[in-house]
């Protein structure tokens, strides 16, 4: 609550109050870049992966995850990092993995930092505006289609959670534009 607060003095104030960078571009692992704003308009999950960490089947749910909610209009979007000294050691080896062991066809960024001084700037403008940095492999970041983040989610909530499965209903179903759900950590 007092974050809100200090958000509206900021705006009543004139300051500008700098929001999700999501025109920062990501390398893609197929060559190329992405970013976030290409999916203006939908509903995007942010993950930070690794290929050798504990929770790395999390693969599995949330490629179902994006199987099962993609025709109305979710994007899953997996950021390998090696962050937390779990990842493999290059794009093509992350990719061959991902590819022969989970069958991922969700778009996926090259390798990333997700914390810390070169933290990649989708994730410094995450920090900024909600406080919110990835603690470990596999957490989650639940954007709006009008590029507000609904709710953050620790390593520990799987993909097929009751939580995340209950904010990604209530957004896909309210088309969120404008009005943002309880953010939650």
């Amino acid at each position: 609550m007092a974050r809100v607060l200090l958000l509206i003095a900021f705006i009543v104030a004139g300051f500008q109050v700098k929001a999700l960078d999501l025109d920062a571009s990501f390398e893609s692992i197929d060559g190329g870049t992405l970013t976030l704003s290409q999916w203006d308009g939908q509903t995007v999950l942010v993950v930070n992966t690794a290929s050798r960490c504990g929770y790395t089947y999390q693969y599995s749910g949330l490629q179902t995850l994006y199987d099962t909610y993609r025709a109305r209009g979710l994007v899953v979007l997996a950021v390998p990092s090696n962050d937390f000294k779990q990842e493999l050691a290059s794009n093509a080896e992350v990719q061959d993995f991902c590819d022969l062991q989970y069958g991922i066809d969700m778009p996926m960024t090259g390798l990333s930092h997700v914390k810390g001084p070169q933290a990649h700037t989708f994730f410094k403008s995450l920090k900024e505006e909600t406080g919110f940095v990835p603690n470990w492999n596999f957490n989650k970041v639940l954007i709006a289609p009008d590029g507000n983040v609904i709710a953050t989610y620790r390593a520990s909530t799987k993909p097929n959670s009751l939580r995340l499965l209950r904010d990604l209903e209530r957004v896909l179903k309210s088309n969120l534009t404008t009005t943002r759900l309880r953010l939650r950590k």
